[in-house]
């Protein structure tokens, strides 16, 4: 029985208490009194029934205080108590239930439960030291696996026969989230993720051909068990994939291993192609459009062998056509090595190279030769360029040691900076100006530090980045350096870091439980955990959406197979096209400087509808969100039909109880550390880690599949709320 139903009982059971003999001893009386003795009983009584009824009332109405008190202290005490205790058991092990609270005997149970808690936990810490020290050698592997992986220049994907991603590296995450780039460029756009299809991103049909092709090798038992092919994505990028077979564990006894996945190395050879199409269209030119050319010199100079004896006139009408036929292929040589000199470089292995890690290589460097003092006056924030960066080091070195020989400078210092599609190395010093032949003769020569020689000079290096160097004086500063030209690399995007306290875990990039993992489809009848969810969060102009209120933020991260991957999240900001509520600013800290350039709702829906396609959507008062997307439809196309858990609801359906459900509160009630409160993108976290929390709260309740969920959240007061 509910308790509130018990409350109802013991206030009718009160109320029979206090009435209940007086009417039952007056009944008895009044039967057995004669009809004279009623009526002098009447004459006596009914002047002080007001009176009575009024001493009766107020009787029934301290009982009722009194049960009250005692209901609130005792029922609904014990029951926040049970509560927490549930907190301890799963969600919260060092939550603790207040002993200050409710009356002293309750205040006994409280201690006593907190001291048990303290010994559980002492016991779970041994018992967990020890599981860990157990499984510390089988997570070492498997994370080393990982953090190889995660490093390897080239992208690696892992997948399911399903084609569901269970592995892939930091390479395939940056490889893939630029081919997931539109022309708006939005954040966050990457097509890459744990339990993701990849046959988002290469066709399922070629595959099944290489996987088909794969089989037929295995059965036959040959060796070489690879396939190869080239496809295209849908934005028109040319894809080299390589499939190795991942093989069931075991030994072949009665046949071939079974296929239980396979590996996918990726490149993207679209620059490739085009270069090389450049450089066969400029070989093309060079053949076909000097053919005639060549074919007017070798007829004039045959007639001028023919005919030794032509008179002069005709002896210079045929060189001048021998001149004019030599000027023009020497103009078409000029012209096209102009257009086609990036195709026409000798390729050299260049990599992307933090410009800030590339000083500081060089300075440990001349430190260690030359003992010389350096310093970084300033770098560019996120500066990375193409380069060869042993070479570019011998480079720098070589010029430093060369101004320590010949100018006697006693300090270098460092600057980095970007213009355009082009990155500036300095190297600045202090000292007489150097004479343009010197530094001539230092460009040509092949380069020496030390004991150690190149066969090759400086401005054979140059040349093979496709860079340049300058000699410069700053007169006012009494000062000169050399700026080292190169091409801009694209910014690696760094790892978001977790909150302070948060344990790490391990690496977000792989998860072979996966490889059981058949589908992610959105199946109600589905257990809670098995389920892909995509939590999200917004920030809006206001809490009106019906009254004009926009989207000014959208965070979201997704939780593949009960783990939050805050690799995969997506995070951002949207232009309103209307004016900010000033009152708003302060709570989430956008300004309209912060949105000015940034894309629209139209653009912006789109991409976060991809993002959390296949997902159940998680937001803290869902209804709130929901509504903005809904307003939306309309306009864009899109609707948002995945079932919605709403994080509010269910506090309410595992703690009734408890008097607030707000997300700082439930955080704080679970254990949850809150960092960038009011940022989206911090919301969602947050929410993800409360929605993890919840689980198993939820099972303790008998609440296992999606549908259980919505329907206990749907019974809720809050779910009456609505925007």
């Amino acid at each position: 029985m509910q308790a509130r139903y018990r409350f109802i009982l013991a206030i009718l059971v009160l109320g029979a208490l206090v009435t209940g003999p007086f009417l039952a001893t007056s009944t008895l009386v009044w039967m057995e009194m004669t009809p004279d003795q009623r009526t002098q009983l009447k004459e006596l009584i009914v002047p002080h029934l007001p009176m009575g009824t009024l001493l009766t009332a107020l009787g029934f109405g301290l009982g009722l205080a009194v049960v009250r008190t005692l209901f609130r202290q005792y029922v609904q005490g014990l029951l926040r108590m049970a509560e927490h205790l549930r907190l301890m058991l799963g969600a919260n092990r060092n939550f603790r239930v207040t002993a200050e609270d409710g009356p002293p005997e309750v205040q006994l149970v409280a201690r006593a439960i907190n001291d048990l808690a303290q010994q559980r936990d002492e016991l779970m810490a041994d018992v967990e030291a020890q599981i860990a020290r157990a499984k510390a050698s089988v997570e070492e592997e498997k994370n080393r696996l990982a953090a190889l992986m995660s490093e390897l220049a080239q992208a690696v994907v892992v997948c399911n026969l399903d084609g569901r991603i269970l592995l892939y590296n930091n390479r395939a995450r940056l490889e893939f989230h630029t081919l997931a780039q539109g022309p708006t460029s939005v954040a966050s756009g990457a097509l890459i993720g744990l339990g993701r299809s990849i046959f988002s991103i290469i066709d399922r049909s070629r595959l099944a051909h290489a996987e088909e092709t794969i089989r037929q090798r295995l059965e036959r038992g040959l060796p070489a068990n690879v396939a190869h092919f080239i496809t295209t994505t849908a934005s028109g990028q040319f894809l080299r994939v390589q499939m190795v077979p991942v093989l069931a564990p075991g030994e072949a006894e009665a046949g071939p291993r079974p296929m239980t996945g396979y590996v996918l190395t990726v490149e993207n050879i679209t620059r490739s192609l085009e270069q090389e199409n450049a450089r066969n269209q400029a070989l093309l030119e060079l053949t076909q459009g000097n053919r005639a050319a060549i074919g007017n010199i070798r007829a004039a100079v045959e007639t001028l062998q023919d005919y030794p004896d032509m008179d002069m006139q005709e002896r210079e009408r045929f060189i001048q056509v021998v001149a004019e036929e030599v000027g023009r292929m020497s103009r078409q040589l000029e012209g096209t090595a102009q257009r086609f000199a990036d195709a026409t470089k000798t390729r050299w292995p260049l990599e992307d190279v933090s410009a800030e890690d590339l000083i500081k290589a060089a300075q440990r460097r001349i430190d260690e030769l030359f003992k010389l003092s350096s310093k970084i006056e300033g770098i560019e924030d996120n500066l990375w360029v193409r380069a060869d960066s042993f070479s570019l080091i011998f480079a720098i070195t070589f010029l430093a040691g060369r101004l320590a020989d010949h100018y006697e400078i006693r300090e270098l210092r460092f600057r980095g900076l970007s213009e355009g599609k082009l990155a500036y190395l300095d190297l600045i010093w202090s000292g007489h100006a150097m004479s343009s032949e010197t530094f001539y003769s230092w460009e040509q020569e092949n380069m020496q530090v030390g004991r150690e020689s190149a066969p090759v000079s400086l401005r054979e290096v140059l040349d093979r980045h496709g860079g340049e160097i300058w000699y410069q004086r700053e007169k006012a500063a009494h000062r000169a350096y050399f700026r080292f030209v190169l091409p801009l690399a694209q910014a690696v995007q760094e790892v978001p870091e977790l909150p302070a306290g948060a344990q790490q875990g391990r690496p977000e990039y792989y998860d072979f439980d996966l490889f059981n993992f058949q589908d992610t489809g959105v199946d109600l009848d589905r257990n809670l955990m098995e389920m892909a969810y995509t939590v999200f969060d917004t920030e809006t102009t206001g809490l009106e959406p019906a009254n004009g209120d926009e989207i000014i933020q959208i965070g979201a991260v997704r939780i593949v197979n009960g783990r939050l991957l805050r690799q995969e999240s997506f995070d951002q900001l949207v232009d309103p096209q209307r004016p900010l509520r000033p009152e708003g600013i302060p709570i989430h800290g956008i300004t309209e400087e912060m949105l000015r350039g940034k894309p629209s709702i139209d653009v912006v829906l789109p991409a976060f509808h991809a993002f959390c396609s296949e997902t159940v959507l998680v937001a803290h008062n869902a209804a709130f969100d929901m509504r903005f997307l809904q307003l939306k439809e309309e306009r864009t196309g899109l609707k948002f039909s995945q079932p919605v858990l709403d994080t509010l609801l269910l506090s309410a359906v595992i703690h009734p109880n408890q008097e607030s459900h707000k997300l700082d509160v439930i955080a704080e009630r679970l254990g949850v550390p809150i960092i960038g409160r009011h940022n989206a993108l911090g919301d969602a976290y947050a929410t993800g880690e409360v929605f993890l929390k919840m689980i198993p709260l939820l099972a303790e309740k008998g609440i296992h599949t999606l549908r259980q969920a919505l329907e206990a959240s749907q019974k809720t007061y809050f779910a009456r709320v609505k925007y």
